[in-house]
């Protein structure tokens, strides 16, 4: 959701970031994706996050047939475009500052008989959500998303109107600080959440979550 770059001098192992172009093989596709990171920051480029998440879309028991799909946050899209060659039906969210970079994204790596399997559209978190069908997922997507505290407000109510009893949620992060764990706290007054995965290499969790019963409202 934010747009802030690192400070590459003080993060180790950004080389890779600052390519122009990451290239991925993900359901029987190879995927070359724009990066940009000194105009776009965080949401410029490809993080491990987004990687596991397409390894366990594409490996796990997830049925992306047929379904529909948001992804939240998506950046440079690579969650998205995967989940829309697996088979669903798939709207690729982010603030404006990075939808250039996501279309074009979505336009050189989704076939052609696949487009209209896509969307790319504008969500800030928490505004606009009644552009958005409530409850209208089956299946809800975020990589990386919940590392600044100031956004976990917006972000439930985000969740909150997508979802619904039968919505899946699958958040992918690397757990850094405290905050982190609030959030996963703050996302149990609602959903119920498990740890589906753990990528001990890249050290990145999976969380699955669904609606509680009875929780209508933060």
């Amino acid at each position: 959701m934010a747009l802030v770059p690192y400070d590459e001098n003080l993060v180790p192992g950004l080389s890779k970031l600052h390519k122009s172009s990451a290239e991925f093989e993900f359901a029987d596709h190879r995927l070359r994706l724009a990066q940009d990171w000194s105009g776009l920051g965080v949401a410029g480029v490809i993080w491990d996050a987004a990687v596991v998440l397409c390894m366990y879309l594409e490996l796990a028991p997830v049925n992306l047939k047929g379904r529909t799909a948001i992804e939240l946050g998506a950046g440079t899209g690579l969650v998205g475009i995967v989940a829309t060659l697996l088979g669903g039906n798939v709207t690729i969210t982010d603030r404006k500052p990075a939808l250039e970079l996501l279309r074009d994204n979505v336009k050189e790596n989704i076939p052609s008989d696949l487009q209209g399997a896509v969307q790319v559209s504008e969500l800030t978190w928490g505004e606009g959500l009644e552009h958005y069908p409530s409850g209208g997922y089956d299946l809800i997507l975020g990589a990386d998303i919940i590392y600044l505290e100031e956004t976990f407000p917006a972000l439930l109510r985000t969740l909150e109107h997508l979802s619904s009893m039968e919505s899946e949620l699958l958040l992918s992060c690397r757990i850094r600080y405290e905050r982190d764990k609030r959030f996963l706290r703050l996302l149990e007054s609602l959903f119920s959440v498990q740890e589906v995965h753990y990528n001990e290499q890249r050290d990145i969790h999976i969380y699955r979550a669904v609606r509680l019963k009875g929780k209508t409202e933060l």
